[in-house]
Parts: structure tokens; sequence; C-alpha cells
């Protein structure tokens, strides 16, 4: 028995500076701990700095690696995450990313990890890994059918923003988001996906067919449900006071991410059309957003605006929220199935469109109509009223709520996370007889 390998791995996790990357890399991380093995949660100084705090049973198993950001000039001062910058500086973003690339190596050469989960950015991580012996293993935060369109299929969709020209052309970061992508998905050992073969199996045995590597979906990743009622949140206190005023099922949550930077004309647009529909609303907005229709409704009793920090989950899972205008990011789409409510979608960029597209297909979401790229007021209005109270959108209600037995089937998606652990502990192993 002396050669019997520890049954417990030391894994190593490495997320892309976006907090919609960092935040399902560090839920799958949390996941993968509670099965007992060591997780390394590898990010910059002040994005770990902002992530939620671990439960005492998971902090002896997740360890935070800090690896300083290298300075680069076109950045602003602590500038380590998508959301600090403007969109046309994030290839920037990405040459101070590349930067990691000697700090992590003298990590992985020192700590000895039994694998690297990794994202689509670190292109030149697979060769360091293959040289060290380590499992390398791609995790996409993408619903597989986004890999499909990519890969396969070698689309780009324009109309469902799935990725445009400028993703294959290179840019200030030295490599184009394609090229890194491709590197960094066909030099892993197998790849992850942010999926369950419930909502998307045909894709997820469409790219594993391409690829001819193993594909293995790891459920939705959902946050969890048990909120602390103990821990004081002033935040959640005033929302919550200010929900419990409003009728079951009639207010509209509106919250874009941290990303989506809506011009005057979109965001006035979207505001007259809350206006038409005349539903109480719920918008979350940047704190750098400033817009003159802002400061003359702050205080419409007709809606609440904020611009703090918001627990977004909690907010959904109130009874008051009957639906939920969003840009259709795939971890907004998850929150707001696992608690049954339906989504009213205006897509903009990246995956978004074909997350729109194949959640339309399932009846859960309605897409804001757009002509000649654009939507307007009226197109906003018309899909607040279908899915809020009209006949029409019956159905659509009753979908979000099937999918969300499926979203928040916490024992379904736990059987992902057994089968992927399974499957890493195997192939590990397997390598060390």
């Amino acid at each position: 028995m002396e050669n019997q390998p520890n049954k417990f791995l030391h894994i190593a996790v490495f997320p892309w500076l976006a907090f919609g990357h960092i935040s399902p890399f560090f839920e799958f991380s949390k996941l993968i701990a509670q099965k007992g093995h060591k997780v390394s949660f590898i990010s910059t100084t002040r994005n770990i700095k902002r992530l939620p705090q671990l439960p005492p049973t998971l902090q002896p198993l997740i360890k935070y690696v800090e690896l300083p950001l290298p300075h680069i000039d076109q950045l602003p001062e602590n500038a380590e995450a998508t959301m600090d910058i403007p969109t046309h500086i994030v290839p920037y973003l990405k040459k101070a990313f590349d930067g990691l690339q000697h700090p992590l190596t003298l990590f992985l050469e020192t700590s000895t990890p039994d694998c690297v989960i990794y994202d689509f950015v670190p292109y030149w991580l697979p060769p360091i890994t293959s040289k060290l012996g380590i499992l390398s293993i791609y995790f996409s935060i993408f619903i597989a059918s986004f890999l499909e369109e990519l890969l396969v299929h070698k689309s780009n969709d324009e109309e469902d923003n799935v990725i445009s020209t400028v993703h294959f052309e290179p840019n200030e970061s030295g490599a184009s988001d394609m090229f890194r992508m491709k590197e960094t998905f066909f030099g892993a050992n197998f790849i992850a996906v942010r999926s369950c073969m419930k909502i998307e199996g045909k894709a997820v045995e469409s790219v594993e067919n391409y690829c001819k590597k193993k594909v293995i979906p790891v459920g939705v990743l959902a946050p969890s449900l048990e909120f602390s009622e103990d821990k004081k949140d002033e935040n959640w206190d005033t929302i919550r006071k200010w929900l419990d005023k409003q009728e079951k099922k009639s207010v509209v949550y509106v919250a874009f991410g941290s990303e989506v930077i809506l011009s005057d004309e979109e965001f006035t647009e979207i505001a007259k059309g809350l206006e038409l529909s005349s539903f109480p609303f719920l918008w979350i907005v940047k704190k750098q957003d400033k817009h003159d229709w802002f400061v003359e409704n702050d205080s419409n009793k007709n809606g609440l605006i904020w611009s703090n920090w918001a627990p977004q989950l909690r907010i959904l899972s109130h009874e008051s929220i009957g639906g939920f205008l969003t840009h259709c990011g795939w971890s907004s789409v998850i929150e707001s199935l696992q608690v049954g409510c339906p989504l009213i979608v205006l897509p903009f960029q990246n995956d978004q469109g074909l997350n729109a597209r194949v959640m339309e297909e399932k009846m859960v979401v309605v897409k804001v109509e757009r002509n000649d790229g654009k939507f307007n007021r009226d197109s906003v209005a018309k899909a607040l009223r279908l899915v809020m109270v009209e006949e029409e959108g019956k159905r659509y209600r009753r979908k979000a709520e099937e999918m969300g037995k499926i979203v928040g089937d916490m024992e379904l998606q736990q059987k992902y996370i057994d089968e992927f652990v399974d499957y890493v502990e195997l192939n590990v192993f397997a390598t060390k007889q």
C-alpha cells in the first residue's frame, strides 16, 4: 500500500481577468474543494481581494495565489479586471496578463499541482504544463453551443454577435482572441464546459466529435440559494424593503452586467420603454453611468435606481420579481432560470447573442426586436409586456419554471461535478502508476 497515491489532488485554477470568468471559476473551485481536493486559486492581488468570503469549511482547502499584474503604460492604476476599464483598453490588459507567464511558471514548478484548469487567454500555458507533466484542462465559461459555433461551424455571425471580425485580428496584446482560444482549447488534455446534457447535449457531443478530446459538462455552476440572514447587508436591506412593497411578480429587474456600456441613445430607449410598459422596475447601474434620465427620475415612484453593489441572486429570488431585462450573459441567464424567472434580453456582444438564440429556442427568453441593429422604446415595452402579463407570455413563464427544475436541481448539478472530478482523478493517478 506504500505506493498507493494520495487520493486527494492539488488543482491550480487560473481564470482570465474578468469577473464574468473569475466568478464561475470561483464557484467551480468551491465545488471541487468540497470533494476534499486542494485548490490553488491564482489571480491578481486586487481581484482576489474582491472575491466573496469562503465558507469556513473550505478555507483550509482553497489557497489564494496572488500574482502582481505587470505594469503597462496604457492601463490606469489599479486596473486589474475588465470592469475597471473601457472595452478598447482590454487588449492592454491581455498584454499585462501575458506578463504573468514567468511568475505562474515558477509557481507551477515549485508547487507541482496535479492539474491546471485555465481560461481562453493564456495561449502560452499548454506547452508549459506539457513540459512539466501537469494535466491541463481548458474550462469554457461559455455554453457548449458557443464552442460549437466558433470551432465546428466556424461562424462569424455578426447578427447574433457571436464574434466580430476584430476577434480574428491581432491586437495591441500581440495575439487575436481566436488565436488564444484555439491554442488553449486544442492544447488541453481535455475540455470542461459550463453546461449540462439536459440543456445542450447535442452541442457537447458535436464539440467532442470535432476536437477528438473528452468534453465534460460540469453543470451550470449555479450559486447557492442558501442566504445567511445573520449577515448584515445594508444594500440588500434597502432593496428588500422596496421590493416588499411591490405586488407579486410585478417588478422588472434590469441589469446589464459589469462590461456592457450603453450609449446615451440606448440608455434612453430602455428607460422610455420601461416608462411605456408601466411596470415597477429595479435598475442596477454602474456608478460611472451618468444620464439626465436618472437625474429626472431618481425619485420616480415607479422604479428604484441602484448604483451600489447589489445581490443579484437574492433580488431574482424575491417574490415580487416577474422578469429580468438583461444582456443575456450566461451567468445572468443561469441565476434567473435557477429561480424560474423568465428573461427579456438585449444582447450586445460576444456570446450574448448566441445565448439568446439558444434560450429562445427553449422558450425561456424573449429577445427585444431590433431593426437594422437598433432597438427602440416600443420594442422594449412590447417584449416586457409579453413576458410579464400577456396571455401569449404564459408559455415563457411556464418554460422558465420548468427550466428552473433543471438549473436549480443541485443534486443533478452535483453529479456533473462528481463525474468531472472522477475523470480527473482517473487521469492523474494513471500517470503516476
